[in-house]
Parts: C-alpha cells; structure tokens; sequence
C-alpha cells in the first residue's frame, strides 16, 4: 500500500535474446546487429580481401600485362597507314579515318565496358572485349576495300577500350595507401604497348605483309589475353570477382552530386586533352615545317612517349601522399609552362628539351581524373564514371588535334595554335582549382 506502479524491467521491452545480450553488454552491439542482418548462408558472402597486399600486387602486375598486351589497337594502325594507303590508292585523309574510328570505339567502349565492370566484374568486360578485338583484327586482315578496313577499326577500338578506363577503376579497389600509384601503373600499359607494339607491327608488315600481321596479332590477343585473364580469374576468387563489398570506401568529399562531379570532371578534361593535343599530334609536322625533318619530329613524339611513362609513375607516387586533385593541379599548371615554352623556343635542342618536359608534365594528367572518381564517388560506380571520363577526355584530344590544324592552316603558323591550347589548359586550372577548394578541408591522406 503507498507504493506507485511498479515499473517494469528494462528486458521486457527486449524480447529476443540477441537484444537482451546487447543490454548487458554494449560493446557487443554492432556483433549482435550484424548477424542479424547476415544472410542464412554466411558463405556466400565475400572472401576477405586486404588491400595494398601481396596479392593485390600480383592481380596488378597481371593487370599491366592485360594493358600493354589490348593497348595494340592504338597504336598498330598509325605503323600500317602508309601501306594500306597504298595498297588502295586512297588519300591519307581516307585512310586516317581508321584512327579516327578507332579512337571512337576506344572512347565509346570504355563506358559500356566500365558499366560491365560494375554489373557483372572486370573478367567479363575483359573476356568480351578480347573476343571483340581479336575478331577485329582477323576481319581487318581479310578486307577486300578501304571501307571495311576503316570500319572494322571501330570494333578495334571497342576492343581496346577496356583494357584502360575499366581497368584503372579495378586497379583503385584493390588499394588504398598505394591507390594512385596502382591506377597510373595500369594506365602506363599503354605507353608500354606504345613503345613495344609498333616496332613489332612494323617488322611483321616488312616480313609478312600487313593482312597475315594482323591475323597474327589477333590470334595471338585473344590467346595471350585469356590466359593472362583466366590467371586474374583464379586470383580474384571465381564467386567473388563481380563484388566491390571490399574496396575502400570514397574519402574525398567534394559536396556535389555524383553526376555533377562527374559533369564538371569532364569539362576539365576536354579542356586538358585539347591543350595537351597540339604537340602530341602535330609535333611532327611542325619540326617539318622548321626544316628540321619529319623524322625528328617523331624522335621528339618518341622521346615524348618515354618520359610520360616516368611521369605517369610519378604521379602515382604523388597522388598517394597530396591526393588526385593536387596532383592533377600540378600536372595541369606544368603542362602550361610547357606549352608557354613552345611559343618562345623553336630551335632543336629546345624542342626537343621541351618535348621531354611536355612528356614529364602531362603523362599523369589523365590517370589523376582516375583517381579522384575513386576518390570521391562509390567504388560501385567508379568504372562507369572513368569511362564517361575519359571518353571525355578523348574528345579532347581528337578535337584539339583538328582544331589546331584549323588554325595552322588559317594562319599558315602554329603559333596560335599554341596559344589556343593555353586557354583550354587555363580553363582546366580554373576548374580544378575550384574543386581543391571544395575539397581543401576534407582530403585525409591515406
């Protein structure tokens, strides 16, 4: 009597034992909540995966292989131009539109690839994309006419495409301290392929003719690759190479939508790629111009080639400690001064002291837009985004190299085209600027 209700235990409110456990001991929450929400069958699960291990190493040395190995389709059609010209009789604005359509296929396919990649896992965009260039190149060996050789480039292309965009996404999930540097050693099996394919192909069109050579790269890709791929494969784990459960989460926040960002991402490369296409692309012609030859000017491309593989390392390096942003400032500011130098330098040993630096400057530009979609948005989505990217990118440096030859032949000097692809790559410095603003406070390095 005198006494209120009283009230009822605390456990009551908590039928189910799990509940109960984690009354009586908290720590035991986030244990007991798991397992309530695991599915009945814990196997089906994904394998545990540590990045930046042993075996992350191995899957992205097996990874460069794959690159270097598929990056045959852009560079192959630039050795046999001549030939196939020839063999024709058509003019080389005709037959350089197998490169054009080439490029084309690359930049289209890397979205749908990456978009495979996301869905269904990299072995399958792989295996795809090794049949479809195989097959290519076995059909370019056997056309009868001009067009089909320059239309079946575009298969070539779609062949290639996810052996860079998709590739580099992957590439991102299997690190994290060492995330950059894994995303430009990928991206440097093209400037791999760069410097071994072409003197291959030349040797087999001097040797065997330029159809038997390529049936012979067909056959030996699709071989070459699937073995290389069935051994990623086994090295994935078979039930678990479609997951992204075990990848690191996004670590930059930018404070704009995905789309957004990937909008603004693509700007900024298209108008990077139309700056740095004017001495990737005409670099040859102009030394002709100048007296020097058209054949220093491919020494200086070359040389060009060989210092972007050192740079495209070393910004990998660089974007592990300061971030993809900073590093793609840096690149972009670098490549300015570059180009700046073009304008005032045109004696041989100028260029090619410039070449070298343009090389050492610009070959980790694309590989950073890479690494801050990774970043910065779900590994779910990130091969879709680098494809869209890059397909961007692409653009870019198709537009720029026509556009400068527009205005070379409107001025009769390059000089303003020089000038034109500083504009584009200050536009670039702006917008990524903007974003290293947004993102100052937020990027926590690895």
């Amino acid at each position: 009597m005198g006494r209120g209700p009283r009230a009822k235990p605390p456990v009551a409110l908590l039928p189910h034992a799990q509940y109960r456990a984690m009354l009586l001991d908290p720590a035991a929450a986030g244990d007991e909540v798991a397992d309530v929400h695991a599915p009945a069958d814990s196997s089906k699960r994904p394998a545990a995966f540590t990045p930046d291990s042993r075996q992350a190493w191995v899957r992205l040395a097996l990874a460069l292989i794959i690159g270097s190995i598929g990056s045959v389709g852009m560079w192959s059609v630039v050795v046999v131009l001549p030939v196939v010209q020839g063999e024709f009789g058509a003019t080389r604005g005709a037959v350089s539109l197998a490169f054009t359509l080439t490029v084309l296929g690359f930049g289209l396919g890397g979205v749908a690839t990456g978009r495979i990649t996301d869905r269904f896992g990299i072995v399958a965009a792989m295996a795809l994309s090794i049949g479809v260039l195989g097959a290519a190149y076995v059909l370019a060996g056997f056309s009868t006419t001009l067009w089909q050789f320059i239309a079946v480039h575009f298969l070539i292309g779609l062949g290639t495409s996810a052996t860079f965009a998709p590739l580099m996404a992957e590439a991102s999930h299997w690190f994290e301290r060492y995330r950059g540097l894994a995303v430009t050693i990928v991206a440097g099996g093209n400037y791999v392929g760069g410097t071994i394919w072409p003197p291959l192909v030349n040797w087999g069109v001097q040797s065997l003719g330029w159809r038997t050579t390529h049936i012979a790269i067909g056959v030996f890709c699709a071989v070459a690759m699937t073995i290389v791929l069935v051994v990623l494969r086994a090295r994935m784990g078979g039930e678990h190479v479609r997951d992204h459960d075990n990848a690191p989460p996004p670590r930059v926040d930018l404070r704009l939508s995905t789309n957004a960002l990937t909008a603004v991402l693509c700007i900024a490369g298209i108008s990077c790629c139309v700056a740095m296409a004017m001495p990737q692309v005409h670099i040859v012609a102009y030394c002709g111009d100048l007296g020097y030859g058209v054949a220093r000017g491919a020494e200086m491309l070359s040389l060009m080639m060989a210092f972007g593989i050192v740079s495209r390392i070393g910004s990998g390096f660089l974007a592990d400690k300061i971030g993809g942003i900073r590093t793609l400032l840096i690149g972009s500011v670098a490549q300015g001064v570059a180009l700046l130098f073009y304008l005032f330098f045109d004696g041989l040993t100028s260029l090619y002291v410039i070449s070298a630096m343009f090389g050492l400057f610009q070959g980790g530009i694309v590989p950073s837009y890479a690494i801050i979609v990774r970043e910065s948005m779900p590994a779910s989505e990130a091969a879709t985004r680098v494809g869209i990217v890059i397909l961007a990118s692409v653009f870019g440096m198709s537009f720029g190299g026509f556009v400068s030859g527009v205005i070379f032949d409107s001025t009769g000097s390059y000089a303003a085209a020089f000038l034109n692809g500083l504009v584009w790559n200050a536009l670039n410095v702006i917008i990524v600027v903007g974003l290293l603003i947004r993102s100052r406070a937020r990027f926590v390095p690895a």
